[in-house]
């Protein structure tokens, strides 16, 4: 039976250049900012505000890419999906190759994010559906794999590229995704939702080769596939209105635990503990999310999903309050409300104090960032692909990127003022209690879907 899965990973890969193309967007503007703060033409400099615009207009885009996903999931199917997908993503870096103001760049960057949005939803349900369950979980961590991936190359070809350069390469993995999307098959589940048995049978002939139990396969999908739409009076039932409460809760503490807020420091950081090239810090931190994304993916069919978001929990909430302890030894009291700005905060620090604890602070952030990577950056994602049923698929997964997106946004943005209102230490710590509470959630609300069918797991929520 190995043989069969070699089409099936050869579909998987064609999906995750999706993510891949999401993860180019995400790094972007990493390397990207700080060239346009200091560029010649005043059309195109961005100043403080702007910068940290043209970092978040991203999510803006994303929250409506995922309305919009979860729409046209349902409608035109999951394969089209993704190969629609490669248009907004190539115009918004047209867009960016060719601007002549900041308004231009905004503008491609709000439709690099749609784009984002819409990979975000369609290429884990993709993945999830054309899977087999004993290679499901490695095969959705993936999606996060070729994510973090793309956020490490952007950082990488950062280095050398300048920025139209740069926005030129990264409008390839949308390219050669819509290339290879276009020989793959629709997943199976969608072709017998909309009665095309025969057609599912030669996509499971696609996926799983010529000598697997089609026939079989077919009649467990075609046993949970009910045909009749989805009226807003069927939220009230528990197995759909469960299901869809744990993914939104999921994106809520994935994006809670401060991933992006830590993120936004990393530079900083890194510079404060005496590293001289921001920019090859960015790669460190980039690398770190690639091995432990990957270490996840192969562990996480052995493991199950629920252990990898208890370790990945407790990992990021000591090492969240461990970056507070940082900030509460180096600041004097003082300054630690008196201005929300991060480079001034750390600037006025007690002379001497952060140099000799550096270390702590480089620590906390590896730990953080191989933390995240190992559970809530990757399962949240997969755990959202496996548990709607077939008819909520696209409206509840619609309702989880939005969910993510939108709370990406309020983190990315809102950042400066958490730490005026709360101080630097404090912030951390409020971030702590959020990774202590998703370990809660994780053992009292989320399901074990380790080796099962995505048709045992709808029938798990139907239980009373």
């Amino acid at each position: 039976v190995r043989v069969q899965n070699k089409k099936l990973y050869l579909a998987a890969f064609a999906a995750v250049l999706g993510p891949l193309s999401f993860g180019f967007v995400l790094g972007y503007s990493s390397p990207v900012i700080p060239e346009l703060r200091k560029i010649d033409d005043p059309k195109l400099r961005l100043d403080g505000s702007q910068a940290s615009w043209f970092g978040s207009v991203v999510t803006l885009g994303a929250a409506a890419g995922g309305i919009l996903g979860g729409y046209i999931v349902d409608k035109v199917g999951r394969k089209l999906s993704l190969m629609l997908c490669s248009v907004p993503y190539v115009f918004g870096y047209i867009v960016i190759i060719s601007a002549q103001n900041v308004w231009m760049l905004y503008f491609g960057r709000l439709s690099t994010g749609l784009a984002t949005g819409i990979t975000s939803l369609v290429a884990p349900v993709y993945i999830s559906e054309v899977s087999h369950p004993k290679v499901r979980g490695m095969l959705g961590s993936c999606v996060q794999l070729m994510v973090v991936t793309g956020i490490l190359g952007a950082y990488v070809a950062g280095i050398t590229l300048k920025w139209r350069w740069l926005a030129v390469l990264c409008s390839f993995p949308p390219c050669i995704m819509l290339l290879f999307m276009s020989f793959m098959p629709e997943t199976p589940r969608f072709l017998l939702n909309q009665s095309k048995r025969s057609e599912a049978i030669a996509a499971l002939c696609f996926l799983r080769g010529p000598h697997a139990d089609h026939a079989w396969e077919c009649g467990q999908i075609e046993a949970s596939v009910q045909e009749e739409g989805l009226n807003l009076s069927e939220f009230k039932n528990p197995s759909i209105y469960r299901p869809l409460l744990i993914g939104v809760a999921l994106m809520f503490f994935q994006q809670a635990t401060g991933i992006n807020a830590v993120m936004f420091y990393a530079e900083t950081i890194f510079e404060d503990a005496n590293f001289k090239d921001s920019r090859m810090a960015s790669v460190v931190v980039g690398s770190i999310q690639v091995c432990f994304t990957a270490l996840a993916a192969i562990i996480i069919d052995k493991t199950g999903r629920k252990v990898l978001l208890y370790v990945s929990g407790v990992i990021m909430a000591l090492s969240t309050a461990l970056f507070g302890l940082y900030f509460k030894i180096i600041l004097p009291d003082g300054n630690n409300s008196s201005n929300p700005d991060v480079w001034f905060t750390l600037n006025s620090a007690s002379p001497g104090a952060e140099s000799s604890i550096s270390w702590l602070a480089v620590v906390s952030l590896g730990l953080f960032v191989a933390g995240f990577a190992l559970g809530w950056g990757p399962v949240p994602w997969l755990v959202i692909s496996e548990i709607f049923p077939l008819k909520a698929k696209g409206i509840s997964s619609g309702a989880c990127v939005l969910t993510n997106w939108i709370m990406a946004f309020l983190i990315t943005k809102e950042f400066n003022d958490f730490i005026g209102f709360l101080t630097s230490y404090g912030t951390f710590w409020l971030f702590s209690a959020f990774c202590c509470l998703s370990v809660i959630f994780t053992a009292f609300y989320v399901p074990e879907t380790k080796g099962q069918t995505l048709e045992q797991i709808e029938t798990y929520f139907r239980r009373p």
